[in-house]
């Protein structure tokens, strides 16, 4: 498994349609990986430390946890099967270790709550990983109203016969990630007015 962190949550300019960005901790490849607006908020919140005055859902299954004795003990990006990911959220509690199924939303908004480590599989990131190149970034950097584009390919797979539905599926997913609007936060505090 590979430790990833919640590198950001983007908005595409053009759909509001919502992704959340999962970053290898010790390189520059990056999990894109579409979401629902309410998730989105959600992950934004507590990464923000926002403490609401009554508890969302993911608010309340943490406390859920806590009043059982149990921890969260990380959540685990595990599949990637028609363009749709799958997760798991590790729970111990006492000796007993509990998997349960969830939506990588769901899951990744728990796991910014407790503080838990995230993890992907590496089949997941070999079938959905991108890499972008220094120079792009950089350069994405320097134009604040531009968006970082990915490398041309996708990380390759062992795999010389790869589904060419997936890679289609794919496609239309790079093709989403190069309309997001990736700005900083810190470059856009400036600009407004």
């Amino acid at each position: 498994m590979i430790r990833v962190t919640v590198d950001s949550i983007r908005v595409s300019l053009l759909t509001q349609h919502r992704v959340v960005v999962l970053r290898e901790a010790e390189s520059r490849r990056y999990l894109p990986i579409w979401i629902g607006a309410f998730e989105a908020d959600a992950i934004a919140l507590a990464m923000q430390g926002h403490e609401p005055q009554r508890p969302m859902t993911h608010d309340l299954l943490k406390s859920v946890f806590s009043e059982l004795g149990a921890t969260i003990s990380h959540i685990v990006i595990n599949d990637i099967q028609d363009s749709t990911f799958f997760a798991r959220i590790v729970v111990e509690q006492g000796s007993h270790t509990i998997e349960i199924d969830s939506r990588p939303s769901d899951a990744i908004a728990l796991a910014v709550r407790a503080d838990a480590p995230i993890y992907v599989e590496t089949h997941v990131f070999e079938a959905a990983g991108v890499l972008f190149d220094e120079e792009e970034t950089t350069a994405a950097d320097e134009q604040p109203m531009s968006a970082a584009r990915p490398s041309a390919s996708m990380a390759e797979t062992d795999e010389p016969d790869a589904d060419t539905s997936a890679d289609e599926g794919l496609s239309l997913f790079r093709d989403f990630i190069n309309t997001l609007d990736i700005d900083d936060d810190e470059k856009n505090k400036g600009k407004k007015q």
